[in-house]
């Protein structure tokens, strides 16, 4: 460590000298020094040198600095304040490369970057590999339309319930994030089968070739959710077919139990729920599917009787459909009374009117 003493008591004589030449080779030496020996440092020892080190940054020039980002942004073992220095500076070229690849940012950094900092730096942060829900939060929310461009085509990107109902609000009229949206593997189903619905008939169509493979077919299911009918899950949701195909086998082996369907409405799987509900209650999937997309909750909570659930499950899957806007109480109360009020027997008939009028409105 003499050395590196040596170098830190000239640290003082760099600063005063007004030179900004000597303070950028006085950091070169001192960066140098710190990436040799590194990982023998003590944690004492390593923090002399983020000080050492973000004392320089902080007198150089912009351009030294973003030399100086681009070296430490893909080492592991950079000095986590400097890189955070880095981060948070106000120039996007020093700030872009640590945004972009360093791993010694934690979420709670690039949280509070993302909260205060430029457009520019939001979309350096969007460009990071296995971006967290928490993150992509403030992207989608505060970000511009590029930004969200970015979250969406960033394939190990994480996004939150909330942050693709909020990207599905956003690609209202622009079909470029509706397709960024709509094409990746991890879209909610409620959320795609809603992007469908309001999507373009060129982005409707983009979105059953990709899903299809098949443009034969897509004619035919454009032309149904044109004349205003929910679109057949089962031809445009590859997690549709696993999910059925799961379901199915459960089914099948007599496990498809009510604990089972109120598990799948209580964490959100809205395909598992849906092929169960058609499943148990004996009917066509759009049914179910009007069902879960409607803005009442009487024909759900009709398919809930028929299959002989409880209050508690029926309530599960009334607020997995009202997810993406929350349900009041009284609402719920309302829907409860009628659940009570309606006897099992008779649920088959009324589920008849409903859908016969649910048609004819359409």
């Amino acid at each position: 460590m003499t050395t590196a003493i040596s170098l830190i008591d000239d640290l003082e004589r760099a600063l005063a000298s007004g030179d900004n030449a000597h303070r950028v080779d006085m950091l070169s030496r001192i960066t140098d020094l710190f990436f040799a020996g590194a990982s023998h440092y003590s944690a004492d020892q390593i923090n002399l040198f983020d000080d050492v080190i973000a004392k320089l940054t902080a007198a150089i020039e912009p351009m030294a600095r973003a030399k100086l980002a681009a070296r430490l942004a893909p080492a592991r073992n950079a000095p986590a304040g400097v890189v955070r220095m880095l981060a948070f500076d106000d120039n996007i070229e020093v700030a872009r490369p640590v945004l972009r690849k360093s791993e010694c940012l934690n979420e709670s950094d690039l949280i509070a970057n993302a909260n205060n900092k430029s457009q520019q730096h939001l979309a350096a942060i969007s460009e990071r590999k296995n971006l967290s829900e928490a993150v992509t939060d403030v992207l989608v929310t505060r970000g511009d339309q590029q930004v969200a461009y970015s979250v969406s085509k960033n394939p190990s990107a994480r996004i939150s319930y909330a942050g693709f109902r909020i990207l599905l609000k956003r690609s209202i009229g622009d079909d470029k994030l509706a397709l960024l949206v709509g094409t990746r593997g991890d879209v909610p189903r409620q959320h795609f089968l809603r992007l469908i619905d309001q999507a373009s008939t060129a982005v409707r169509a983009k979105l059953m070739a990709e899903n299809l493979g098949d443009s034969s077919t897509v004619a035919g299911v454009v032309d149904e959710i044109s004349t205003g009918l929910r679109i057949d899950a089962q031809k445009v949701s590859a997690h549709y077919a696993g999910a059925r195909a799961s379901v199915e086998a459960l089914y099948r082996a007599g496990k498809l139990t009510e604990a089972e369907v109120r598990q799948f409405a209580t964490e959100h799987r809205l395909a598992e729920t849906a092929v169960a509900l058609t499943l148990l209650c004996g009917v066509e999937n759009d049914v179910v599917e009007r069902a879960l997309l409607a803005s009442g909750s009487d024909i759900l909570v009709i398919l809930a009787k028929l299959a002989g659930f409880s209050w508690a499950t029926a309530k599960a899957i009334l607020l997995l459909k009202a997810a993406d806007r929350g349900e009041s109480e009284q609402n719920l109360e309302q829907a409860k009374a009628s659940f009570e009020r309606l006897r099992s027997g008779t649920a088959r008939d009324v589920l008849g009117f409903y859908y016969s009028r649910l048609i004819a409105a359409e």
